[in-house]
């Protein structure tokens, strides 16, 4: 059995065929979509977050907001980018969000993409030190997060403070237990996954990756996870990681889904170019009648590889369409796959 999620960009634009025109239609329908996810029997509701765009930027109050309307569901991101973030404060907003999410936030955080602006980091503060790239500064933020997850005091407590303290050196708070085992890391790499592994964090591998070998998107991410899992095996973690994968996936059930996406117009594999000039390969989207689709999803290696699928969702035609977007997976996909 496989967890199934959504994940949502949280696009908004004022063009009067949008279903979701403002920032603020963004927020409260994506809190909707989770709870109606939930209903439906899904089990995450992950967001992308992206800076300078009119998408989801700030995801703790979104993700607090959905953790105290929902009971069950997983509630995460996919993925925030350690570029942007003070580890200090993100580890205060994660321990509040998932305090209040009774212990269901699931963490995707990565090095992060090209963005909007250039070097938007410096914008928020940040600027790698000499002889660092921005990648080296996500990634040393990223550790500073993670120790501060440990829950272990490190300050030093003022000696007249104005409420008591606990005794010894003093840690941020709100502290949330076992929230350091549900950090996911973003990897576009094998190398970044395998980095990964040896740190103890579970592992989101996106719609996209560097491209390694040439060959089709679907291997290589297989590869990718095997990877994974085998530095996670040498790195001697005692609890078992867990792999998302991601994938825009449609069932044709009805003639608004054919009108969307019977076209079949991504069904295969296409390459570009990152920001630094990497080549990149991005994995084709799935749109067919039911039966031939779960034919198709068979020959995905990778999804056979991940235990959890997030489901790419086309936010901006709204609430009651997504909901029967993921309905119709769960429905009509999912049992013929194994997945439930």
């Amino acid at each position: 059995m496989k967890k199934i999620g959504f994940l949502s960009f949280g696009h908004w634009t004022p063009s009067p065929q949008s279903q979701v025109r403002t920032a603020s239609d963004a927020l409260l329908q994506s809190i909707e979509l989770a709870v109606a996810a939930e209903e439906l029997g899904a089990d995450g509701a992950y967001f992308r977050v992206h800076h300078f765009a009119r998408q989801l930027g700030s995801p703790f109050p979104l993700l607090a907001a959905v953790g105290a309307r929902t009971k069950r569901i997983e509630i995460g991101t996919a993925v925030i980018d350690m570029r942007y973030e003070n580890p200090m404060y993100m580890a205060e907003d994660a321990g509040a969000a998932d305090l209040i999410a009774g212990g269901r936030l699931q963490l995707g955080i990565s090095r992060g993409s090209p963005e909007q602006v250039m070097d938007g980091w410096r914008y928020f503060g940040y600027a790698p030190p000499e002889g660092m790239t921005d990648a080296d500064m996500a990634r040393r933020h990223t550790e500073v997060f993670l120790e501060l997850l440990r829950g272990e005091g490190f300050a030093r407590p003022n000696p007249r403070p104005m409420f008591p303290n606990p005794p010894g050196l003093l840690r941020v708070e709100p502290y949330s237990e076992g929230l350091r085992e549900r950090i996911w890391w973003g990897a576009g790499t094998n190398a970044t996954a395998e980095w990964a592994a040896k740190l103890g964090m579970n592992m989101q591998s996106s719609t996209l990756k560097i491209d390694e070998s040439g060959r089709p998107f679907h291997v290589q991410q297989a590869e990718q996870i095997r990877i994974f899992r085998e530095a996670w095996k040498a790195a001697g973690h005692t609890r078992e990681p867990r792999v998302s994968v991601s994938r825009s996936i449609f069932a044709l059930v009805d003639d608004r889904d054919r009108a969307y996406f019977g076209r079949g117009n991504e069904s295969e594999d296409t390459i570009g170019f990152l920001g630094d000039n990497a080549r990149a390969i991005f994995g084709r989207s799935y749109a067919a009648e039911p039966d031939a689709l779960i034919e198709q999803l068979k020959q995905d290696e990778a999804i056979a590889e991940a235990d959890t699928l997030l489901l790419t969702v086309p936010n901006q035609l709204g609430v009651d369409y997504n909901a029967h977007v993921i309905a119709a997976i769960l429905k009509h996909v999912a049992p013929g796959l194994g997945w439930r």
